[in-house]
């Protein structure tokens, strides 16, 4: 890369740190996704997710389904993809997903919207730059309806820690 341009270009931070996160606090994750057909045989294919239940309308049918259903992993990744803006963009150890509930079916063409609470947060004992975080996700339909919920943790960065 260019040296001139390199000592031009300017740290543009992103996300919150661990310091930014407060108990009870809800971020209504501003972006929605709307999942279509393509991208649920894409995402069913590509994950070897081979349950006809996710792409062939015949079979769906048949166990009472109006047509093919959204893979659930696809709904629960979306979900969880909306809220990495305000959550874990900052960066930091991703901890793992608890308490994982599926609440109701959804079809192509359903648009997904997501929201976060914080339920946990504590310093990190082995890592004194960082604290954990745990929040609260849940993913809604756009009646408003939720589909999907789960708590998910992160090692998150403190502020003092950026350079």
């Amino acid at each position: 890369m260019n040296e001139e341009l390199r000592s031009r270009a300017k740290k543009w931070p992103k996300g919150n740190h661990f310091e930014d996160f407060e108990l009870g606090h809800v971020y209504n994750h501003h972006w929605g996704r709307t999942l279509n057909e393509g991208d649920n045989s894409l995402f069913s294919s590509l994950t070897l997710s081979y349950n006809p239940l996710y792409f062939n309308a015949d079979y769906a049918r048949a166990h009472g389904h109006s047509g093919p259903v959204l893979n659930p992993m696809l709904v629960f990744l979306t979900v969880f993809g909306l809220s990495v803006e305000d959550l874990s963009e900052a960066g930091g150890f991703f901890l793992g997903v608890d308490e994982l509930k599926f609440h109701r079916t959804l079809y192509p063409g359903e648009t997904v919207t997501a929201r976060s609470t914080v339920v946990d947060k504590r310093e990190s004992t082995s890592r004194p730059n960082h604290g954990i975080v745990t929040w609260h996700t849940e993913g809604f339909d756009s009646r408003g309806e939720r589909v999907i919920d789960f708590r998910r943790s992160n090692l998150v960065t403190r502020r003092s820690t950026e350079r």
